[in-house]
């Protein structure tokens, strides 16, 4: 992968983050508004996804699923295409250019995490923006001149009250959400797309890019609900932190996961697992399979 590749694989990673809203974001806005409203101590609580995902049809149809979809298209565009291009380039420095046969843990891991560390200065405020458009939906418990007309206003609202750091609230958190969780996902899918092709490497060449897709939705899905599985109560901790009506609370998200599993144990702390676990099999299968078709037809060298 020369020099000439860079910036292909950054195009190759925003083809995958387009994919990802595209099929995600409606289990996302389920997932916020459990995480919200299932831990507090009071107020609606929804029975499940499916209870959830009903509620919002009936009260905003289909727009509801997708509120805060603007900013979130924006945010994982950027955000994947670093993603996929730090960790494509730093992995190919970290190899020093020599092609390995096997995936190698000592490579992929910083690659991933300093590729997720990077990205959540991003992710941190635009996953904000998209949590506090999602938790007000049309809920009547959000009084309408409190609400935001948009994610612009939501964000400009956000550094008025609350000053530039206001917009950064719950960065810790989502930087070591996205480092560890991407180390994780990226050895998942690595790991599972090698032994895959071991496995398949004797079917006919015939069915190649079938067998190609197949792969990438197999690889991709289990390394996405990998991630989720490992860091969804740092998620939880996260949306907590920034959409708490008092922003004088803690932004440390190990007191909050405290205060939460003291209060709603650890289903408190797993809340949104159903729809997280849902949605992360189709997104990250999606992701895989548009990053790998987009790396093919950029005729970008992988190993």
């Amino acid at each position: 992968m020369g020099d000439t590749s860079g910036y292909k694989n950054y195009v190759a990673g925003l083809m995958a983050g387009l994919a990802t809203v595209i099929t995600g974001h409606p289990f996302d806005t389920v997932k916020v508004k459990l995480q919200k409203h299932n831990t507090e101590a009071h107020g609606i609580k929804y029975r499940n996804g499916l209870h959830c995902t009903a509620r919002i049809l009936k009260t905003e149809g289909v727009r509801g699923l997708y509120q805060g979809a603007t900013s979130s298209f924006v945010g994982m565009a950027f955000e994947s295409s670093l993603l996929f291009g730090i960790y494509s380039q730093t992995k190919q420095s970290l190899q020093g250019g020599l092609e390995s046969s096997t995936p190698q843990l000592q490579v992929i891991i910083p690659s991933a995490a300093y590729g997720g560390a990077v990205i959540s200065f991003i992710l941190g405020p635009s996953e904000l923006v998209k949590c506090r458009m999602q938790v007000q939906g049309t809920d009547s418990l959000v009084p309408k001149s409190n609400r935001y007309s948009g994610p612009l206003n939501c964000a400009f609202t956000t550094v008025k009250t609350e000053g530039v750091t206001g917009i950064f609230r719950g960065g810790l958190t989502t930087l070591l959400r996205e480092s560890f969780g991407n180390a994780v996902f990226f050895s998942v899918y690595e790991y599972a797309r090698h032994y895959m092709h071991l496995q398949l490497k004797t079917a006919s060449s015939g069915y190649s890019n079938l067998i190609d897709a197949g792969i990438g939705i197999m690889s991709g899905g289990i390394a996405g609900v990998a991630f989720w599985s490992t860091v969804l109560p740092l998620d939880v901790a996260k949306t907590i932190i920034q959409t708490a009506p008092d922003k004088s609370s803690t932004r440390n998200p190990f007191l909050v996961l405290n205060l939460i599993y003291r209060r709603a144990g650890l289903r408190g702390c797993y809340a949104g697992l159903g729809p997280t676990v849902v949605r992360a099999f189709p997104a990250n299968a999606a992701a895989i399979v548009t990053w790998e078709l987009a790396v093919k037809l950029l005729g970008i060298k992988r190993d």
